[in-house]
């Protein structure tokens, strides 16, 4: 940074700037017109737009775009199963140069503490991570997790400074009915920008919703709903993660009328996407290719997100913003050539350039003390059987890339007085086993839709209580699978009976890696083939198991509780 007075002279041309990018197209995203002009940079700042100013560095552009720096509405770090370093090494290569961030999944776990390790670990990347508050931990009281997050609590990381906003407030029901420490949080944040999640609400409960001061939404699955949650007065954040692709289905909203009030974001989103696919660069490129006019596109990925988050130091490309941008060829193929943060070049063709990344970010190892170690199973409690107690059982239907998921009433195969698993019916056996206190809680119950054969599937991402999640054909391999995920201490695994057949340790919380985010992909990408080798044919069948214990999302989930009838919004007993 620079002071004032040498930014204000730098901006009317009698001071040299410390860069200056010559014969680019700037995006200008105010107006809605391409520029072709030269910009000044100071300090890390865009000081100048236009024609003769001088500069230390002269960099030719040769006639491409600049495009402001993409941001992402709304993304959980600990979904992609790297820490912050190795998941900006993943996306700042695509354009990505700012996230909002809701850092609840660490914090189901570690409480305050989570929260300050990702801050801890984000701190002096060349990736701006704006940290929202969770607002819902645990998310309801339907399940165990790891720690609480009270009003008391949010206080103090919003007055040391820790914090933006308040993250999505999943307890749609408890705000809606005015639970006393739900509007206590929002109070807090009261002026500040309060994130909303409230799939299928509509009608006088939305009204509801939105008149406790949320002011955006992510979980929108249809055109209609996304309408009228528009229409209601909240951001609309568009989502396309690994598991839950609403972006297609949801692009045909966007029109020359209300574009300015939607954006873009990634929710959750493996290694594997970001570094093939990428992250907001890849639904600017499909809304393009949908035929969303680019500036339009580029709109919902920068500007819209800076002002609906108050960040109105960036999000644009104009004289005291930051100078964050991406080098672009072409705006319909929408690929980074270049990357810059603060006015330094930090990627290059798809590669960061090592010189202007920190060799390692310091964390007190108190803080990584912290927030290790929480995989406490009391397996001598945990009995996996189900003793029949009907004909009939409620089965969680799982749909592929969707989060939600459907009720079915299905009959139960018995042998000899318990329930077990049917394969001719694509009938397994899910389990949520209590990991943070060693109580042995167990939920158990039945899953259509991962079409394993043989062996089991166990994790400790299993949002957003975070217990230990498992998925078999029979239980001694679910018990395997357990078990060797406690042996890691958290992580993923696949068993072909016995036998751990792939595995990845998750030793942050027991959702994030401290391996190099090449190496956690590689990893992910052996889990995927060994589920699809056993049957499996989702896409992600780790991302959806971890999302079946999710009791905010309809229709029937499972925590270490018993099963959620999310709809009613209160527990359900297996046998119907």
């Amino acid at each position: 940074m620079i002071d004032r007075a040498t930014q204000i002279a730098a901006a009317r041309g009698t001071e040299s700037a410390d860069m200056l990018l010559r014969n680019g197209r700037l995006v200008n995203v105010f107006s809605g017109t391409i520029e072709e002009c030269d910009v000044a940079i100071a300090g890390g700042q865009i000081v100048g737009i236009g024609r003769d100013y001088r500069a230390a560095t002269t960099v030719d552009l040769e006639g491409s775009y600049l495009v402001p720096g993409l941001i992402d509405a709304h993304v959980h770090i600990e979904s992609s199963l790297c820490t912050p370093p190795q998941f900006a090494r993943a996306i700042v290569p695509h354009g990505v140069t700012t996230i909002v961030t809701d850092p609840h999944e660490i914090a189901n776990v570690a409480g305050v503490d989570g929260v300050r390790y990702i801050v801890a670990a984000s701190h002096g990347l060349p990736l701006h991570v704006v940290v929202m508050a969770p607002s819902c931990v645990p998310a309801t009281h339907m399940e165990t997790n790891g720690a609480t997050l009270t009003a008391a609590d949010l206080v103090t990381l919003l007055n040391e400074g820790t914090v933006h906003g308040l993250a999505e407030v999943m307890n749609f029901p408890g705000v809606v009915h005015g639970d006393e420490e739900l509007l206590a949080k929002l109070a807090v944040f009261a002026g500040r920008p309060i994130d909303g999640h409230a799939p299928a609400l509509g009608n006088q409960l939305l009204n509801a919703y939105v008149a406790a001061g949320i002011g955006s939404e992510h979980e929108c699955t249809t055109v209609e709903e996304a309408a009228e949650k528009l229409a209601r007065g909240l951001y609309v954040f568009i989502r396309e993660a690994t598991n839950a692709r609403n972006l297609h289905p949801l692009l045909p909203l966007v029109t020359a009328h209300n574009n300015r009030r939607i954006c873009f974001c990634t929710d959750d989103r493996i290694s594997s996407d970001l570094l093939d696919q990428g992250s907001i660069d890849y639904m600017v490129r499909e809304a393009i290719a949908f035929g969303i006019d680019p500036m339009s596109a580029i709109r919902m990925a920068t500007l819209n997100p800076a002002e609906w988050f108050g960040l109105h130091d960036r999000g644009a490309l104009a004289p005291g913003r930051v100078a964050d941008f991406l080098v672009v060829d072409d705006l319909r193929t929408f690929r980074a050539r270049q990357v810059y943060v603060a006015g330094r070049l930090v990627a290059e063709q798809g590669t960061v350039c090592e010189a202007a990344w920190p060799e390692s970010i310091t964390v007190e190892q108190a803080l990584l003390d912290r927030v290790g170690g929480s995989v406490k199973l009391a397996w001598d409690q945990i009995d996996l059987r189900i003793v029949a107690q009907g004909e009939q059982i409620r089965v969680i239907g799982s749909l592929e890339d969707q989060l939600v998921t459907e009720q079915r009433i299905l009959s139960a195969k018995i042998v000899d007085g318990y329930a077990v698993t049917d394969l001719d019916r694509d009938l397994l056996k899910i389990a949520v086993l209590e990991r943070h206190h060693g109580s042995g809680k167990v939920g158990l119950g039945f899953i259509q839709g991962f079409g394993l054969q043989r062996g089991a599937m166990a994790g400790t991402v299993a949002h957003d209580h975070h217990n230990l999640v498992v998925i078999g054909v029979d239980d001694e391999a679910m018990a395997r699978a357990a078990q060797a995920v406690a042996a890691m201490g958290g992580g993923l695994v696949v068993v072909d009976g016995q036998e751990v057949v792939a595995q990845l340790p998750l030793p942050v919380a027991g959702l994030m890696s401290d391996q190099p985010v090449g190496e956690v992909r590689r990893a992910y990408d052996a889990l995927l083939a060994a589920a699809h080798a056993q049957g499996s044919e989702l896409h992600d069948p780790c991302m959806a198991m971890s999302f079946m214990a999710l009791e905010v999302i309809p229709s029937l989930k499972l925590t270490d509780l018993g099963l959620v009838d999310v709809q009613a919004f209160e527990f359900v007993d297996l046998f119907v």
